[in-house]
This record gives C-alpha cells, structure tokens and sequence, in this order.
C-alpha cells in the first residue's frame, strides 16, 4: 500500500515536476514513510477512470489512422485485461500483468503468437498512458518480446496455381485468381473493387490498404483477358468489381472469397487453399526472381521492410545454388 501511495502522488506530481524532481521526491517519501504503516482508507474511494483512459487512447489510435476492426480488438483486449485484474490502470504493475498473460495462456493454451500480441497492445497503451503523463512509467517496460519459432510459411507451386484456373468452374473464379496471384493485394483490398477501379491499358489499378492507405497494384496480361471476359458475361449493374454467382448479385465478401478458395483446394486435393497464399506466393517468387526487397515492400503496401521479408521465403534450392556460386 506503501508503493501504491508514493506512486499515486508522484502521478499527481507528474505535470509539474521533472524527472530529476520526481526522482528526489520519491526518495524523500521512501525515507520519510519507513517506519509508517499505511493503510487505505475507505471513506473516500479513489475514482477509477479506466474506461475514460481507454476511450481516450482509442481516440487517439483513431486519429493515426487505425482501422475500426484494429480499434475493436485493441479495445477488447485492454479491457479484458482491465477487467481481470480488477484494477485501475494508474494502479497495474509489471508483475500484475506477468500474471495475467502467465493465466491467459495457460487458461486458453495460446500460442507466443498470441500473447505477444496481447503484449504488444498493453505496450502501446501503457507508453501512450506514460506519455500524456497519466502514469510515470508504463509498467510494460520490462516486459519483453516473446519469442517465437519462426516457420516457413507454405506458397502455392505453379503446378498448383494451374491446376486451380484448370479447374475453375466459373469465370469470376479464374478471374480472382488470377488477379490474387499477378497483384499480391489482401483479399480485403479484392472485395473493394469497383469495376471502375480497373485500369486495363496499364494494367493496373488503386486499392485501399490497412488504415485506408492507398496504393497502386499491377496485373499481368492473362488477369486482363479473363477479367474482361467475367465482366462481360455479367447482366446485373452493381459496380463492384466482384459479385456473387446469384441475383441479387451482392458485392463478394471476405468470406464468400475464403469458402470459395477453400472448398476447391479440398475438391483439387491442394492444403491449405486460402487468399492470404496467394500473397506470399507473390513475395516468394519476386525476391526469387531478383526484385529489390523496397520495390517489393512498396507492391505489398507495407509500412516496415521487416513485414516484407517475413512474406519473403527464398527457395532453399536458390540457396544451394548461390553457396554454390559465391562460397563453394
């Protein structure tokens, strides 16, 4: 209670004093308040304005440019989080959230994936608390970065990727295809799409990325032929670049894309058939191929070159050979 007394004053402090200043008053308390006992009182109970701070952190994530679904769930996981420890966030320290997080994954068996991104959002919102002068030290600080195992992520062969337009029983489908396979957008960016967004003499065209962050992507030729033939065929009017196969032909959505995938990567005997594949598959093969990792870093709409080569797996036979070239 001691600790938790020194540091609300200090708080109180915080706007006036600097940091030297805090310093030497934390000392003269420490020192002053040794041979008291503190104890709460429950007369006047402290005001706990949680779910102000938070509502105001939101506010200012919105202001960045955050996403409303990255808003959503760095909401939901403060509090959640919040709500566990049953403590004001002036008042959370460092072992208070070990435990949480220790409890969590045991609780939910998650993975490091998981938790350092649970990690990663009380980070920023603490840093954010400490910042505006809300708390003196975010008490994530000495929490570090969980360490996962790094996999290498599957993509598509191109026995793969012909087998799928092969078999496509629709020409909406061998368009998405091809346009997910020469462009490297997200599929959320796909069922954006206007008809209108398309350029077809340079082969290209605008998509909004995360944080509604606009980008040009390129297709190649055989995307072109077979996306005017789709829109060809079509007799409804909705402006959407992509639509269900049945009246009222509605704009495709994420998961109408995902089930689509997925049931013919089961009927073509293809794993793990998904539109984020596409993706790394495009990465894959650029780096392969020799395209500058910041060119390619600009096509997938990444903010950190880091993201990027995550995307990136060089084929272990191009290794090989480089060993071969450079060193053997």
């Amino acid at each position: 209670m001691k600790d938790e007394l020194i540091t609300a004053v200090l708080q109180h402090m915080l706007p006036i004093l600097d940091n030297v200043q805090l310093k030497q008053l934390r000392q003269a308390m420490e020192q002053t308040l040794v041979h008291y006992e503190v104890v709460e009182s429950t007369d006047n109970p402290e005001i706990d304005d949680s779910c102000e701070l938070i509502g105001r952190f939101i506010a200012a994530k919105r202001i960045e440019g955050c996403s409303e679904k990255t808003l959503k769930y760095y909401r939901t996981t403060i509090e959640a989080m919040v709500a566990s420890l049953g403590k004001s966030v002036r008042r959370i320290r460092t072992e208070d959230l070990r435990a949480y997080l220790t409890g969590y994954q045991t609780e939910r068996h998650s993975s490091r994936v998981t938790i350092d991104n649970i990690r990663r959002i009380l980070s920023s919102f603490f840093s954010w608390l400490e910042d505006e002068d809300y708390i003196i030290k975010s008490p994530v600080r000495r929490i570090h970065k969980v360490k996962t195992a790094s996999s290498i992520k599957e993509t598509y062969s191109d026995e793969d990727l012909e087998k799928m337009r092969d078999n496509c029983e629709e020409l909406r489908d061998l368009a998405m295809i091809d346009l997910l396979a020469s462009t490297g957008m997200r599929v959320g960016e796909l069922v954006l799409l206007n008809r209108e967004d398309i350029d077809y003499t340079e082969r290209e065209c605008v998509v909004f990325g995360k944080g509604d962050k606009e980008r040009v992507v390129y297709f190649d030729a055989r995307s072109k032929l077979h996306l005017q033939e789709y829109l060809d065929s079509r007799t409804d009017e909705n402006p959407a670049l992509f639509v269900t196969l049945r009246a009222p032909y509605e704009r495709l959505q994420i998961g109408g894309v995902e089930h689509r995938l997925r049931e013919m990567g089961k009927r073509l005997n293809i794993p793990k058939v998904h539109p984020h594949k596409f993706r790394r598959t495009l990465a894959t093969m650029a780096i392969d191929k020799g395209m500058p990792i910041e060119q390619l870093q600009r096509l997938l709409g990444h903010q950190r070159i880091d993201t990027t080569l995550q995307y990136a797996m060089v084929k272990q036979s191009n290794v090989k050979t480089a060993h071969r070239k450079y060193i053997g």
